[in-house]
């Protein structure tokens, strides 16, 4: 199939058989160096060399030119991949391996400019056939596969990981950054969690109507404000509708004066600066899919230089499987390789089930989250949120601590993989979509 594509071509496709050769010499002659490059027979040019390479890498530090010829006589494909004067000649010109990664880099590159030839050429035979949401997931979905090539992460010396945590703690000593990870905002959790960390995926869950979205817009205009771009990713409420609560946190109108424009306008567009010179960007693409979403965040991470990534909410995404509990363990799965691959913190808010409104205290645990026990093991931190006077409880007792539940809306940490548990009361004013530590500071003007 390829082949037949590139035949169609008037050029000569990408291709260094002078190289495949030499590689493949130095790996008869020096058969250790196999395990230093990282190269599949598909990405040789030339078909002998493929068939060579084949064998190859089913004698592991024994490929040498007599066990070679062997193998691919006992498979009757030794005159195929050019006979035995061919293999020799491979090997007689070889005096050191030590070019054997800059070349197998020179064929790993001509190999990637074949399938973006071969990718073009499908890609335009589907867009005459196809329908353009099966023709736009082909390209991306192949382009993407082909980027997974040269973002290939190697192994790190122990020392270089202990040099760049040291730099890292030295700024903190020196007081050129107050944390290694991203700032939530809120100064009681940030002391205990560093901020949110490069490659974690952290769960924020609770029951419905809880403050779960309100708490997604603070822990994303909180880094915002301290120049940390934040991607927020909606499946549930519109672009429109988080816009407007945003506005309604920086002005001190609610949502319904908004709505009714029932406001000064001077005053609310003189306060929207607050909100709309802050490096956050909204997208509200429904029922995204794990692959959509690696996509869109690999492209605010290009060009937006974004630092956090929230999702509202993960049980609204999609993935193939065969039940709902799978889906939802494809989904933990894929965010916590999202948070990985990106070295960046993904926040993404979970529904818990209704076992919570059994329990007399109300409190959710880790067992209440919906419909998937992989969410608690992806997971690198999972915070709960809890309203107790959404259950008419007047007080509860924190820290050693009795307080009114009036407006209290308690995080409770119920894993953290690399700190420790915790429970900290924040203060929510609904009306305004405002969360902060202090409850005295909760008061019907701008934050």
């Amino acid at each position: 199939m390829k082949r037949e594509i590139y035949t169609s071509v008037s050029k000569i496709p990408p291709q260094c058989i002078d190289i495949e050769a030499s590689v493949i010499g130095m790996c008869m002659i020096y058969p250790d160096s196999v395990s230093e490059i990282k190269l599949t027979p598909e990405m040789f040019y030339k078909d002998a060399h493929k068939k060579i390479y084949s064998a190859i890498l089913q004698l592991p530090n024994k490929s040498d030119l007599l066990s070679v010829t062997e193998y691919l006589r006992s498979r009757e494909q030794l005159e195929e991949a050019g006979g035995l004067l061919y293999l020799t000649e491979l090997t007689g010109s070889i005096f050191s391996n030590s070019m054997i990664v800059h070349h197998s880099l020179l064929i790993k590159e001509k190999y990637l400019l074949r399938e973006y030839i071969r990718i073009g050429y499908e890609l335009q035979n589907k867009a005459f056939e196809e329908d353009l949401s099966d023709v736009s997931e082909y390209a991306e979905s192949s382009l993407f596969q082909l980027s997974d090539f040269t973002q290939t992460k190697e192994p790190k010396a122990i020392d270089k990981c202990i040099d760049e945590l040291i730099l890292e703690v030295e700024k903190i000593y020196n007081k050129e950054k107050s944390l290694i990870g991203i700032p939530s905002g809120f100064t009681s959790i940030d002391r205990i969690t560093g901020g949110w960390q490069p490659g974690n995926l952290i769960i924020i869950a609770g029951r419905p109507s809880t403050g779960k979205t309100a708490l997604a817009l603070t822990l994303a205009s909180n880094p915002a404000r301290l120049h940390y771009p934040v991607c927020l990713f909606s499946l549930e409420m519109a672009e429109g509708e988080l816009t407007t609560r945003f506005m309604s946190g920086a002005t001190g109108y609610t949502n319904v004066e908004i709505r009714n424009a029932n406001i000064n306008f001077d005053r609310f567009v003189d306060q929207s600066n607050s909100i709309a010179n802050l490096p956050i960007y909204i997208d509200d693409t429904p029922a995204l899919s794990l692959f959509e979403l690696r996509s869109k965040v690999k492209k605010v991470i290009i060009r937006f230089n974004v630092k956090l990534i929230i999702i509202d909410y993960l049980q609204l995404m999609k993935a193939d499987a065969g039940n709902r509990e799978q889906e939802v363990s494809i989904i933990s799965r894929g965010l916590k390789a999202i948070s990985k691959e990106f070295n960046i913190p993904v926040i993404a808010l979970s529904q818990l089930n209704r076992q919570v409104e059994e329990r007399a205290d109300k409190r959710p645990r880790l067992a209440d989250l919906r419909e998937s026990g992989a969410i608690e093991q992806d997971s690198d931190i999972v915070c709960f949120v809890y309203r107790p006077a959404l259950y008419s409880f007047k007080t509860i007792d924190i820290n050693n601590e009795t307080l009114s539940t009036e407006g209290l809306m308690i995080i409770d940490c119920a894993k953290d993989r690399n700190g420790s548990l915790f429970s900290k009361a924040l203060y929510h004013n609904s009306s305004l979509t405002i969360i902060q530590e202090n409850k005295f500071e909760i008061k019907n003007e701008p934050f």
